[in-house]
This record gives C-alpha cells, sequence and structure tokens, in this order.
C-alpha cells in the first residue's frame, strides 16, 4: 500500500486571541493537528487597526459585531499578547511532538506602520503574515465582502488588488502575503467568475512580491484558483505556505491534500526540513 503524503504544516490558523472568532481554540486546534500527522502549527491572529463603517449590523458576522458598533464604526480591539504568548507556551508543553509557532496576520499594515513596527519589535513572532481585508468607501472602509454592496463585483477585485499592491511596495516586514483571493470569498454567486479577468492586476501582484522575495499563501478557506499559482511559478516565485485560515478547530488543514495536489503539479516541491516554505 501506498503511504499517505504528509501534510505540511498549518501557517495560517485564528485561536480565542482573534478577535473575530468565539469558537477558536488553540488547545483543541493543537490537539487536531497532532492527529492529522501536522509537523506544525502556526497561530498567526489577528492585528488588524483599520475602523470598518457599518451601514447595516445584521449584514456582518456577530462575531465581528459582539465587541459593539459605536456610531456606525467597528474598531477591532486590541491583540492580547501576553495572553496570547502564555497560551502558546501551554500548548508546547502539552504537545511536545508538535512544533507550535507564533505569528500574527497584519491587516493594511502598510497603513498602521508605527503601531505594527512596536509589536513587532518585541521578536516574538516565528511568522509574520500581510493582508488586505479593507476598501474605502465613501464613509470610510468596510470589510471586503461589503464593498459589494458600493461597487460592481469586478471593481471590487481590482481595487482589491490595487491596494495589495500598494501594501507590497510600500511595506516589507512580512515573510507572507496571505489570501489573495480573499474577496472572492464573497464573489455574486449569479455572477460567473473567471480569474484570467484579472490577470494583469493579479501578475502585477505577483511580480511585485517575486521582486520582494515574498512567500505567496496558498490559502484553504475557498479552494485558489489554480492559474494564481501558475502564475507565481511562471513569474517566477521562489515559496509558497499552506494556510487553512482556520477560525474553528475542526477546519485545520482543511482542504490540504486538494492543495499541496495542486502545487506539487504546478511544480513546487516540499523541502527537506518540514517546518520549511514549500520552494520551486
Amino acid at each position: 500500500m501506498t503511504p499517505t503524503p504528509r501534510l505540511p504544516g498549518d501557517d495560517h490558523v485564528h485561536s480565542q486571541w482573534s478577535w473575530d472568532t468565539t469558537a477558536g481554540d488553540m488547545n483543541a486546534a493543537c490537539a487536531r493537528a497532532v492527529r492529522l500527522g501536522l509537523p506544525s502549527i502556526a497561530f498567526t491572529e489577528h492585528v488588524d487597526h483599520t475602523a470598518w463603517a457599518v451601514d447595516d449590523v445584521a449584514a456582518l458576522p456577530q462575531d465581528w459585531t459582539r465587541h459593539g458598533v459605536v456610531e456606525g464604526t467597528l474598531r477591532p480591539p486590541p491583540f492580547d499578547v501576553e495572553g496570547y504568548l502564555a497560551s502558546v507556551e501551554r500548548c508546547r508543553a502539552r504537545y511536545p511532538s508538535l512544533t507550535v509557532l507564533t505569528g500574527v496576520e497584519l491587516g493594511e499594515p502598510h497603513w498602521h506602520a508605527p503601531a505594527v513596527s512596536a509589536l513587532l519589535s518585541s521578536g516574538s513572532f516565528a511568522r509574520v503574515l500581510a493582508s488586505v481585508h479593507s476598501a474605502p468607501v465613501a464613509a470610510g472602509h468596510v470589510d471586503s465582502s461589503q464593498h459589494y454592496a458600493h461597487v460592481p463585483p469586478a471593481a471590487v477585485v481590482e481595487g482589491y488588488l490595487d491596494e495589495v499592491a500598494r501594501l507590497v511596495t510600500s511595506y516589507d516586514d512580512f515573510q507572507v502575503l496571505a489570501h489573495l483571493d480573499y474577496p472572492l470569498r464573497a464573489w455574486p454567486q449569479h455572477v460567473p467568475f473567471d480569474a484570467h479577468d484579472f490577470g494583469e492586476h493579479y501578475r502585477h501582484v505577483l511580480t511585485l512580491l517575486r521582486e520582494r522575495g515574498k512567500v505567496l499563501e496558498v490559502n484553504t478557506r475557498l479552494p485558489m484558483p489554480r492559474i494564481l499559482l501558475q502564475w507565481w511559478h511562471e513569474l517566477g516565485g521562489e515559496a509558497i505556505s499552506f494556510a487553512s485560515d482556520a477560525h474553528r478547530p475542526e477546519l485545520v488543514a482543511s482542504g490540504f491534500r486538494d492543495a499541496v495536489a495542486m502545487a506539487e503539479l504546478v511544480g513546487f516541491r516540499a523541502p527537506a526540513d518540514p517546518l520549511a516554505f514549500w520552494h520551486r
């Protein structure tokens, strides 16, 4: 019998220390990672400083709005670094066979450089992800999922990719670009999507990312369009990471077998060190 290929580590997981989940549980996520035989798990908790304008509170997940919407504005609460790091140490002691990595997911770090720099100066984080979640509207900013109520679908994706390009060119203190396909999570189901329609925008971002030696995340929250990974390889992208973006323990490493098969088909290979990123 052919042995089941070993899964890579999950480099993007959220626990109770991320403000946008009530179901997150670091201990349970580690237990699942051990059951799956993962070599590592990285708890990349949300660090968000962008406030969102909220027209319709009911349109947002309750996990987001439970912190309160004041005068039509949602302000994510601060990240409890001390409590988070203590929780990591408890999990490391409880699961010695699993490498538990510290991490953060920085939302729009190029907009909040001083605050982000102060956080990273401690050197406490092994995985640093950068992401864009927000889009500008007349009232300020909204999550990309809410941007569809303001502009046509194509403009949502194009605007998102333009902002990602600005992030990559103006901010350098990160390793991995998270969820390049983030707006597709809310893409209207009745509208056909073809990544080739945005090929120029995607390839521009990927080229900038490659020039700066960054890692592209294969996020399995949605099946990533294979053409994005293919373009990354064709443009000379060196490395990828695998990310469930799980906000609940049972979703750790969800979709990884299909993502691994896609990465191998495109031309990326598992490293000798199971904790390292995959390379071309």
